[in-house]
């Protein structure tokens, strides 16, 4: 099911049930004041931010299962404020993790630059849905570094394939730790794919790859994943692609569009 809806989403989340959604992604307005080209951005003012989110995370409390996880996207601006709703409508004792997403854009150089988001990751209950999944790179050496090279100059994305372990197989000394062909454990800080202006369909589109460890990590295959501010519906298209089910909106009509058409036109359900 991918269910895609023209809609605010305070209204979306009053029609759903409680305890229904297994996992919640949102990549949620960045509080920059903005006009951007596809939507207007909050204002930075912490009573706005406030009067936005505090109804919509206590519907999202609502309506996730007990098992379920929820993850917000957002940058320095608003995650302090962020943070504090969380911990007053989930609980202090759920905060997860706060990911941070490297994301080399740019910056003026006049302080240090700006180059990251960050998600804050909680959970409902103690219940929490987890799955271990490998993705980052080694950084491993030895005393000669050469084995080391050979997995930190691998430039393709994981897996490492079958000539890389073969070479890992012919270095003496390797240490105890086993190389696993599908890299290490992911940790809470993400190298994500630059974005390109180009071919993006939609005012800050994020890269499938980033969603796509978010749903691994905390779905499973026929789960329900919900995503309240879904822009180019890239988490509608990562559902499809894992054979997870889908609800979604966004207030704008150029957004649902771009979303029906990724998901190969498949209507509402």
């Amino acid at each position: 099911m991918i269910d895609i809806r023209l809609s605010d989403n305070l209204e979306l989340m009053a029609e759903i049930k409680d305890n229904t959604i297994d996992l919640i992604y949102c990549d949620i307005l960045y509080g920059t004041g903005i006009k951007f080209e596809d939507y207007q951005d909050l204002k930075p003012k912490r009573e706005i931010i406030e009067e936005h989110y505090v109804p919509r995370i206590k519907e999202m409390h609502r309506i996730l299962k007990d098992t379920g996880s929820i993850y917000l996207q957002m940058d320095t601006r608003i995650n302090h404020w962020l943070r504090c709703i969380l911990d007053d409508i989930f609980g202090y004792d759920k905060f997860i993790n706060e990911i941070i997403v490297n994301n080399k854009r740019g910056g003026n150089g006049k302080f240090f630059l700006k180059r990251h988001d960050n998600i804050l990751f909680y959970s409902k209950t103690s219940k929490i849905l987890f799955n271990k999944n490998r993705g980052d790179k080694y950084k491993l050496k030895n005393q000669a570094g050469k084995w080391a090279r050979v997995l930190n100059n691998y430039k393709g994305s994981l897996p490492y394939p079958d000539e890389i372990m073969n070479q890992m197989k012919g270095y003496k000394n390797i240490t105890s730790q086993k190389i696993n062909k599908n890299g290490a454990y992911l940790s809470d800080v993400w190298e994500s794919e630059n974005s390109n202006y180009r071919t993006r369909l939609y005012d800050t589109q994020k890269p499938k790859s980033l969603i796509e460890r978010v749903i691994k990590a905390s779905s499973n295959e026929g789960d329900l994943v919900a995503d309240f501010y879904a822009g180019s519906f890239t988490t509608a298209e990562v559902c499809k692609d894992l054979n997870r089910n889908f609800i979604g909106c966004d207030i704008s009509e150029k957004a649902v569009q771009i979303g029906l058409a990724r998901v190969d036109g498949l209507k509402n359900f």
